[in-house]
């Protein structure tokens, strides 16, 4: 009994802890995302009159912002990054044992195609869910990351906040321009989870074996490389979600409209 105790109020802590730690992160980062958000959606910008003059690269954008929004527009939209944090690590913690016990398989018993498959259903089903949960705030950070100072959309004003986002949003699309790019979303995260256990299991027996097998270094610089090709292969997806995002309230409804 006391075993289990200890146990509970560790992983308590331990939960605490690392979520005050991505608070930290994500708000040290917030910066470099929000030029990132901008940079991705300027296309989109531009044509809802949001943006006038495109931006020229990283440094361009990190200077107009700071000219024309100040120091604190950079942290645009983190509000509702940081509140994502804690649900979504609580949701995927349940999600991800729910799902392993339907979709997993053994590589032993079952073979590698199974277990591949498994891995790569449970990890999408989990993320799926978890997304449909918390795809709204994702949205709501988009929108007001995306809301440049001084342009008017559509006659109307910028987002006055995380509320604002909320309320113009159910306004004029309901429930469902809060999920705008939702699908898009899905193919993603499929995607990225695919290509990340696939190469991931194939190369690790090759490459981290000999001095090199139970190398930190080693591991971490592997993990790291496949992380970034998962994730330059499943960018425009993500691209795609947050342009439709800036579509909630106009005509355009089907991600394949949206131009890249």
């Amino acid at each position: 009994m006391e075993m289990g105790k200890n146990k509970s109020e560790k992983f308590s802590m331990d939960f605490v802890m690392a979520g005050m730690a991505a608070i930290v992160s994500k708000s040290t980062a917030a910066p470099i995302e929000r030029v990132k958000l901008l940079l991705q959606n300027q296309g989109e910008m531009i044509k809802r009159g949001q943006l006038h003059q495109p931006y020229n690269g990283v440094g361009d954008c990190f200077k107009r912002v700071l000219r024309d929004e100040g120091l604190f527009s950079f942290w645009r939209g983190n509000q509702a990054n940081v509140i994502r944090y804690f649900p979504t690590q609580a949701f995927n913690f349940a999600f991800k044992g729910y799902f392993k016990s339907i979709f997993g398989h053994s590589k032993e018993k079952d073979g590698y195609m199974m277990w591949f498959a498994g891995n790569v259903a449970s990890g999408s089903a989990a993320g799926a869910t978890t997304s449909l949960f918390l795809y709204h705030l994702d949205y709501a950070r988009t929108r007001l990351g995306t809301d440049a100072k001084g342009c008017s959309i559509n006659g109307q004003g910028k987002f006055n906040g995380i509320f604002d986002v909320y309320r113009k949003t159910l306004s004029s699309d309901g429930i469902a321009g809060l999920y705008r790019g939702f699908g898009a979303s899905i193919m993603g995260i499929t995607l990225y989870r695919g290509m990340y256990f696939g190469i991931y299991d194939t190369i690790k027996p090759i490459i981290l074996v000999g001095p090199l097998e139970g190398n930190f270094l080693a591991s971490f610089f592997l993990g790291w490389s496949i992380t970034t090709v998962s994730g330059v292969c499943a960018y425009p997806f993500d691209t795609v979600r947050r342009r439709m995002m800036l579509t909630s309230g106009q005509s355009i409804k089907s991600w394949s409209t949206c131009r890249l």
